[in-house]
């Protein structure tokens, strides 16, 4: 985007420039008009080289000519150079908006990182809280289950002990 903007102001640049030699050539075929009427006003006034006189009209009326082609040529160029700025305005607008969009996007999103940080870090701390328990009831139950197992072993002993005792009695 900041290529097509620079295009667009390397264009303006030069449509201005162009605007500028058209008025300077503007200017210098007006100041010629004028000095060309002065000279015909001289003519007419000593009568002389009459020839001379309709060969400046003819230049004068090429010059006229050339000079509403120059301005008419000016026009086009003055609304051409109108419709880019208008649309380099519209691009720079549209640029700002979609920067403005992609920060609320980014903000947004961090938000939504820094929200997911926090459930982490909470399901980590429940689950170390979780497997601190499930050992320690592991722990609890291997207990008790070697108690059990000794309990087990007594009551064995204790039946092959009163079955001895009863073959003895």
């Amino acid at each position: 985007i900041e290529a097509g903007f620079s295009e667009m102001r390397n264009e303006l640049k030069s449509q201005d420039a162009l605007w500028r030699r058209i008025q300077l050539e503007c200017q210098q075929l007006h100041t010629e008009l004028l000095k060309i009427r002065e000279y015909k006003d001289m003519q007419e006034i000593q009568m002389k080289h009459q020839s001379s006189c309709v060969q400046l009209t003819e230049q004068l009326e090429n010059q006229s000519t050339e000079l509403l082609l120059l301005a008419q040529s000016q026009e086009c160029q003055q609304q051409e150079l109108k419709k880019i700025r208008t649309h380099l305005y519209q691009e720079e607008q549209s640029h700002c908006s979609e920067q403005e969009r992609m920060k609320t996007e980014i903000s947004d999103l961090t938000e939504e990182l820094h929200q997911k940080e926090i459930t982490i870090a909470t399901i980590m701390e429940k689950a170390s809280l979780l497997e601190k328990q499930l050992k320690t009831e592991l722990e609890m139950k291997d207990k008790l289950l070697a108690k059990q197992q000794l309990l087990d072993f007594q009551y064995k002993v204790i039946k092959s002990e009163n079955t001895r005792l009863k073959e003895m009695v």
